[in-house]
């Protein structure tokens, strides 16, 4: 069949009319954008690809890309993405922002740990009062004691013991809520 050139299409009929013109270059783009999917799936480890929804085929190639090396690797790499152009990747695209968003989230949690300990031993007991109003549960007297003990620790120039206890805590009682 030979080609068909855009000026001897006959925009009047209707057929013809719903045709979609893609670029070759967007045509690469999008399967490169698909072998980078493909590496990530690649990259991840057992527990969490189990949580992606992959066909069979699929999953048998990337387990197969995760023991492979150098040129067979890239070889099965674009393999995988060739698998990838024939399915609907949004199921799977959505399950691995999820995952990556997971790790985002608990970094963001230890990030505000950590400042709300850094508060903790600022402020004393006026912060300390601040955090058992939002968390009850938590032992006052332990925490106390954890913080003056941070406080003479910087005063006296030793090693933070009981500020990283302070945060380890702190990691117990946010986390179990």
């Amino acid at each position: 069949m030979a080609k068909r050139k855009k000026e001897d299409f006959d925009w009047q009929d209707e057929e013809q009319e719903e045709i979609i013109w893609v670029s070759k270059s967007e045509i690469k783009r999008d399967a490169e954008a698909l072998k980078k999917l493909g590496e990530k799936l690649v990259e991840l480890t057992k527990a969490k690809l189990d949580k992606i929804p992959l066909e069979d085929a699929l999953l048998e190639a990337v387990n197969l890309a995760q023991r492979l090396q150098k040129e067979a690797r890239r070889r099965q790499l674009q393999y995988i993405g060739k698998l990838l152009r024939g399915m609907d990747v949004e199921p799977i695209q959505a399950a691995l922002e999820k995952l990556e968003n997971k790790h985002q989230q608990q970094q963001a949690m230890l990030h505000k740990l950590e400042l709300l300990r850094d508060e903790l031993v600022a402020k004393g007991d006026d912060a300390l009062t601040d955090f058992l109003t939002d968390y009850p549960q938590a032992d006052r007297q332990h925490l106390r004691n954890l913080i003056r003990t941070a406080s003479k620790e910087k005063e006296q120039n030793k090693p933070a013991k009981a500020y990283r206890e302070i945060f380890q805590y702190l990691k117990e009682i946010v986390l179990e809520d």
